[in-house]
């Protein structure tokens, strides 16, 4: 039986939460109609190493998100592709939601709200922000698990293969071809190590910065040295 939902997860160095990652789509309703699918943009493969074992499809890559999911959405057999990064969790009857939202003819692709998995305070007004940001401009970010239906994400011709704002870019070629992306209202819950580990003002500032600077015009290849 073909997939109705392909899993593309895009990785690098994920090797200590990949399993989770795996058991969780695994276990999500409906998830007997779903595929995974894991690319690596590591040359050792050494996420998917760990991955093998579970039976899901791998492939390697050469290192960029936008290059990984690419192949991961040419690999897939799936009717609505769902790129999910790997310290994402989504609700439980993710796929459900998923589904109606692309019954609706009007909609080319979709993401959930932002939630954060710490019991921090601050991260609750990181969240709200994102929220009313993505509901404003309708172009969420790749952390919201975006999803969208393979034929059309053929007919954009798929991610620009640029080393940061991925998301944002083909989000705004849907919004020029006046097409409609679904927000909804339940959220996926992302990690907060990014946050943690450079710190939880200069993060959000400078995610803030660059998307300003990339919407005003500068290329992704001048801001991509102070994202990593």
């Amino acid at each position: 039986m073909m997939p109705k939902f392909s899993f593309i997860i895009p990785v690098w160095n994920e090797e200590a939460i990949i399993s989770r990652t795996i058991e969780h789509i695994r276990g999500l309703h409906a998830s007997g109609s779903a595929e995974i699918i894991i690319v690596d943009g590591d040359p050792a493969g050494r996420t998917i190493q760990v991955a093998r074992h579970t039976g899901v499809n791998t492939a390697i890559s050469e290192t960029g998100r936008g290059k990984q999911m690419n192949l991961g959405a040419a690999l897939a057999e799936g009717e609505i592709l769902i790129f999910l990064h790997a310290d994402t969790i989504l609700p439980s009857d993710a796929l459900k939601l998923i589904q109606t939202a692309m019954d609706d003819s009007s909609f080319v692709a979709g993401a959930f709200d932002l939630a954060i998995a710490s019991e921090r305070s601050v991260f609750r007004l990181i969240e709200k922000a994102a929220s009313i940001r993505s509901r404003l401009t309708r172009i969420p970010y790749g952390d919201q698990a975006i999803f969208m239906r393979k034929r059309n994400f053929q007919e954009l011709g798929g991610f620009r293969e640029i080393p940061i704002m991925e998301d944002v870019e083909i989000m705004q070629r849907i919004k020029k071809r006046k097409g409609k992306i679904c927000i909804l209202r339940k959220a996926a819950s992302t990690s907060p190590r990014r946050w943690e580990k450079e710190g939880i003002a200069y993060t959000t500032i400078r995610n803030w910065i660059l998307l300003s600077l990339y919407l005003c015009g500068v290329k992704p290849e001048s801001l991509v040295r102070f994202y990593r």
